[in-house]
Formats: structure tokens, sequence, C-alpha cells
């Protein structure tokens, strides 16, 4: 079972010794996959733990916070996704004032080495750390040599005969490209979390939805899908869901709503995920509610007839 940590400060994690893969993992893609399968293999070539480092906000939304980049994956499915792949300790490190002035090489002593008693770090190809990014493979190779440990960077990894990369996926969200994004996380992509009571306004209209929040981060994506819901019954769910600020109802926080199709049942509070097979249209005000309604039925018929055909294509 994969444990997790959030802290820089404290005693050794790793008494015989780790090897640690360092990124933002966000998305969990074909390259981050590529990193976090090769410490995992040389951590079970060596004995000892895997670790996956990554930082809780992003640097990026620390720095940036009027600028947020669009998450791909949030902090939980992050973790789940490394556990699943093989991490048997996942540093969910708080990006503070204090980490971002921390020194590359304070960070390696008391981090790396102090804590996790590192004997090999893999990175990948462009990766930096450390107060004004000074940390480099470079600096890592150096202290190594004095401190015990190796380092090491993983070629990067090309689709469609360019680097996968956070902002292709987040490109191909943002048009509803998601034959695209599949081939870039090697997976359909889904978002998941725990279903929250909102104001009901879908079931006194017909359309009662399973409503997830993002956790205050900048969504990746944004209007009306075809999609499907994982995590309630043995197969997945048809749906049509909105994602959104929802401006017909004066909403606020984005939200992810999903309308299951053909299914009457309590999900609050169940953990469910939803799967983007296809993007409809852009998110809209409408005059009024009936208005708003006429198009929901429009919406609900359309994404029934696409997942009938994505289905019969899942098939063949």
């Amino acid at each position: 079972m994969s444990r997790l940590f959030r802290d820089v400060e404290g005693g050794p994690l790793c008494p015989q010794g780790s090897v640690v893969c360092i990124g933002a993992f966000d998305g969990l893609h074909l390259g981050h996959r590529a990193l976090v399968h090769r410490a995992v293999e040389r951590a079970r070539e060596l004995g000892v733990p895997a670790v996956a480092l990554t930082f809780e906000p992003l640097p990026r939304e620390f720095f940036a916070p009027a600028q947020k980049p669009p998450r791909l994956t949030l902090a939980r499915a992050k973790f789940e996704g490394l556990r699943d792949i093989g991490i048997d300790l996942v540093g969910l490190l708080r990006f503070d004032a204090k980490l971002a002035s921390m020194e590359a090489e304070r960070f390696v002593r008391e981090i790396l080495v102090g804590r996790l008693q590192v004997r090999e770090v893999w990175i990948g190809p462009d990766f930096r750390f450390g107060k004004g990014r000074a940390g480099d493979l470079t600096l890592l190779r150096t202290l190594g040599e004095s401190l015990g440990f190796t380092a090491h960077a993983i070629h990067p990894v090309a689709v469609d005969g360019e680097r996968v990369s956070s902002t292709r996926i987040r490109e191909a969200l943002n048009v509803g490209d998601f034959d695209s994004v599949e081939r870039l996380l090697g997976r359909r992509y889904a978002i998941a979390g725990r279903v929250v009571r909102g104001k009901q306004l879908g079931r006194t209209l017909g359309y009662p939805t399973a409503n997830l929040r993002y956790g205050g981060k900048r969504p990746p994506l944004q209007g009306i899908y075809a999609t499907r819901v994982h995590g309630v019954g043995a197969h997945p769910i048809a749906s049509v869901s909105s994602f959104g600020t929802r401006p017909t109802v004066a909403g606020v926080e984005p939200l992810l709503e999903a309308h299951l199709f053909d299914f009457d049942g309590d999900l609050y509070g169940r953990r469910i995920a939803v799967e983007f097979v296809a993007r409809l249209r852009d998110e809209l005000a409408f005059a009024d509610l009936p208005a708003l309604v006429a198009q929901m039925h429009r919406d609900a018929q359309q994404a029934r007839d696409l997942l009938s055909t994505f289905k019969q294509q899942a098939c063949a």
C-alpha cells in the first residue's frame, strides 16, 4: 500500500535507501508514466522503495495565482495514479513561500538525502527545481558524487511525431479532441471526485445531476459533453455533462454536473469518475428556464446518439 507525506521537514522515511522520481505529474501522461515506470523498475531491482516527489499547489499556481494553468489532475487522483503504477511513497510537498525559496542544494541535502536516503534520482529531460530553478541534472550529478547517489534523465516520449506534454493535452481538451488526449495519456480522460449536493435545480427541471467540485482549481475544459460515468455499476453509464459556472442560474464556482441516462438512485457521497467522450457545445446563458430546458433536451438526445456510436466502435 502506498504511503503519503506532505512535509519537507522530518526524520528519515527510507532507512534502506530509495529511488526517487520528481515532477509535476499533472495528468500522468505517457511521458510521466515512462519516468515513473523507470523509477519503479530500478527500485525493484535495488530492493528499495520507489518514491515520487510532486507538489501541491503546482509551482506555476503558486507563482501566478491570477493566471493559474488549467489543472488536468487533482491531488487525490494524482496520488491514486502514482500508487497504481507502483510507487510506494508519494511526497505531495506543500509548495509555499518556504519551499519556493529553498536553494536547490539544500533541497537535495535535506529532502532527497536527509528524508529519503536516495540512491538514484530520475527526472524528465527539462526538469528544474529549487530557488530560481537553479537545480538541474548537472547539479544532481555533481552533488550525487559526494552524497552517494546517481542522477538520470529519461528521453522525451513522442506521440504523432511530437513530444508528449501537459500543454498538448490542455490544448486538445480545449477543442474537445478526446481521441488525441487518449493517445497522449494512454487512457481516456476522466475527472474523479466525490458527489456533492447542489441546488437540485436539475432535478426540478427533469435532469437530476451528480455534481463534482474541482477543488478551487482552474478546469481544463468547459462546456457541454457526452460522457460516461464510472463507479456506479459494473459498467459505465451513458450521461450528458456540463462543466462550467452555470450562467443561466448565476453560478460562480466551476462545477461538473453529470446527468446519468436511465438511472434513478442516490449518489451523494459516492466517488465516481466522469469520462469525456465528445464535446457538444459551449456553455451558454439562456433567456429563461424554458429555453434552457429545451436545449437540455437537445443536448441529451445528441449525447445519447454519440454515445451509442462510441459504444459500437469500442466493441468492434
